[in-house]
C-alpha cells in the first residue's frame, strides 16, 4: 500500500487500518468495470493493469476521457457525492483493483486528513488536463490532436530518460482515435508521418519520442 500515491504518505499503522477495509477484485481485458449512470458507492485503486474512462457522444461514439494505470484511482466522484457514475470504466488489460466502500472511505478521511489533501490535488490535476483536452480538441487540426494525444499518453505512462520518452505499450489506434476525436486511419497516417519526420520511433506497440521537448514545443505553439 505504501506504493500507492493516495496512501503513500501515511504512517504504517494508518495504512494497516485502511487495509482492513480493502477488497481485492480482478477483471479480464475488455470487462466493463463500471457503467455510466450506475449508482456508485466504491473507490477503485488500480493495483495492476490499465483501464480507460469513457463516455458516449450524442452520436453514440465512444469518447475516451482518460487512461489510468497502476496506482491511480477512479470512482471518486460518486464516492464523494453519492450520485450515479459519471462515466464508463473498461479494462484495457487484465486488471487487479483494490476497492474501498464509501462509508469506510469517508470514515478514513475524517481520521486521516492527508488522504483528502492528496485526493484534492489529484482531482485538481485531472480538471487541468480536462481543460487542456477541451482546448486542443476545439482549436487544433487533426495532426495537432494526434500529437497532443501522444504527449498526453507520454506524460501519463511514459518513461523519461535523457530527453526521450518511451511508451512501452501504446494504446490501440482506435482508442487513440477516440481520445483525439479523429479516426483510426488518421492515427495510422499521423504516426507514420511523425516517424518519417524523425519525431518518433516505433517497434510493435512500443513508441519512443526522440526529443520530448521539441515535439511538445513544435505542436503546442500551433494552438
Amino acid at each position: 500500500m505504501q506504493n500507492l500515491p493516495l496512501f503513500g504518505e501515511l504512517e504504517e499503522s494508518e495504512q494497516k487500518e485502511i487495509w482492513n477495509h480493502v477488497i481485492t477484485r480482478s477483471y479480464t481485458k475488455s470487462n466493463i468495470i463500471l457503467f455510466e449512470e450506475d449508482q456508485g458507492d466504491s473507490l477503485f485503486i488500480i493495483k495492476k493493469g490499465k483501464v480507460k474512462i469513457t463516455r458516449l457522444s450524442e452520436e453514440g461514439k465512444e469518447v475516451i476521457l482518460s487512461i489510468l494505470g497502476e496506482g491511480e484511482f477512479f470512482g471518486e466522484m460518486s464516492l464523494l457525492d453519492g450520485e450515479s457514475r459519471s462515466a464508463n470504466v473498461i479494462a484495457l488489460s487484465d486488471c487487479e483493483v483494490f476497492i474501498l466502500k464509501r462509508d469506510n472511505f469517508l470514515s478514513i478521511i475524517k481520521s486521516t486528513p492527508q488522504i483528502a489533501i492528496t485526493l484534492l490535488e489529484e482531482l485538481a490535476g485531472r480538471i487541468r488536463k480536462s481543460d487542456q483536452q477541451i482546448e486542443y480538441l476545439s482549436l487544433a487540426d487533426a495532426e495537432n490532436r494526434v500529437a497532443m494525444t501522444i504527449l498526453r499518453i507520454a506524460e501519463e505512462s511514459g518513461t523519461f530518460k535523457m530527453g526521450k520518452v518511451t511508451i512501452e505499450e501504446l494504446p490501440m489506434q482506435q482508442d487513440m482515435a477516440n481520445m483525439s476525436g479523429t479516426s483510426r486511419e488518421t492515427i495510422s497516417r499521423m504516426l507514420s508521418e511523425f516517424a518519417d519526420k524523425g519525431y518518433i520511433e516505433r517497434k510493435g506497440k512500443k513508441l519512443v519520442l526522440l526529443d520530448y521537448e521539441k515535439f511538445k514545443t513544435d505542436f503546442s505553439k500551433r494552438l
